[in-house]
């Protein structure tokens, strides 16, 4: 069984490659917002803007390994083709196959990650070296498997809320308002646009309690090497705790799902 999502895995790499000149592109010039970024946070780190918890280099360093947990993690408009696939009546082909469809399009998922990663490469690599002397490579040998770690809990919390999130299409004829409201408080929440330990305390106890924080800040923060062991074991705990809450309700929902298009396709 194990060879077929292998072979799923491999026709997604197949599927990438259709539009790859669309698919090139977007993988080189996602990383201009880094730049951008960088340039309005060096602006305001030299204006002394009180960031006592970040200096320039570190602030760099930050964003530098916000643009890596994204490249390996973050979803690119799955639930928008598994809803489609919904909307369109698609779904019905991958019904009648003895296949589980969440690790069906796991599988491809992982698939469009990895050959994402793979062509931005590169261009990260050419990032990493013109940032030289704002990165400091972790201390720790230990570092390196934890924030694999983490970054492969972000990636499962990221990729079940997308799933569940695309099942709704089994109710709602059209999710993409519901895609766009949930993605804007992700984007902010999750540390993409600033490190979220600049909030106050109570903004941060709050949204310990969410999922958005260890998407994209908790593996950061390992990477810079800015957690203690009881911070680090309380992530991974909260990653491992949402990660079963997403899946469990994104397998409830296909079920619900499933269930409901059967009696309305007759």
């Amino acid at each position: 069984m194990i060879s077929v999502y292998y072979q799923v895995f491999g026709i997604g790499l197949q599927d990438t490659f259709v539009y790859r000149w669309n698919f090139l592109l977007r993988s080189l010039f996602s990383v201009i917002p880094l730049l951008g970024t960088i340039f309005v946070w060096r602006a305001v780190c030299e204006q002394g803007a009180g960031l006592s918890e970040y200096n320039l280099s570190a602030m760099v360093f930050y964003f530098v390994g916000v643009m890596v947990v994204d490249n390996l993690a973050s979803p690119t408009e799955d639930e928008w083709r598994i809803a489609a696939e919904i909307r369109e009546g698609h779904i019905s082909a991958l019904l009648i196959k003895p296949i589980n469809h969440l690790l069906y399009r796991f599988s491809l998922f992982a698939a469009y990650r990895f050959l994402y990663s793979l062509v931005t490469l590169p261009v990260v690599a050419g990032i990493l070296w013109l940032m030289r002397g704002y990165l400091h490579l972790p201390q720790h040998i230990l570092t390196w498997p934890l924030f694999a770690l983490a970054v492969t809990g972000s990636a499962l919390i990221q990729f079940f809320i997308a799933y569940a999130l695309a099942m709704l299409a089994f109710w709602i004829l059209e999710v993409s308002t519901l895609i766009f409201i949930l993605y804007s408080f992700e984007y902010f929440l999750s540390g993409h646009v600033f490190p979220l330990d600049l909030l106050s305390p109570a903004l941060q106890s709050a949204l310990q309690w969410t999922p958005f924080p260890y998407e994209l800040f908790f593996p950061v923060q390992i990477l810079l090497e800015r957690l203690d062991a009881a911070a680090i074991q309380r992530g991974f705990v909260m990653q491992f705790v949402w990660v079963c809450i997403m899946g469990c309700t994104a397998r409830f929902l296909w079920t619900r799902g499933v269930r409901k298009y059967q009696a309305v396709g007759g």
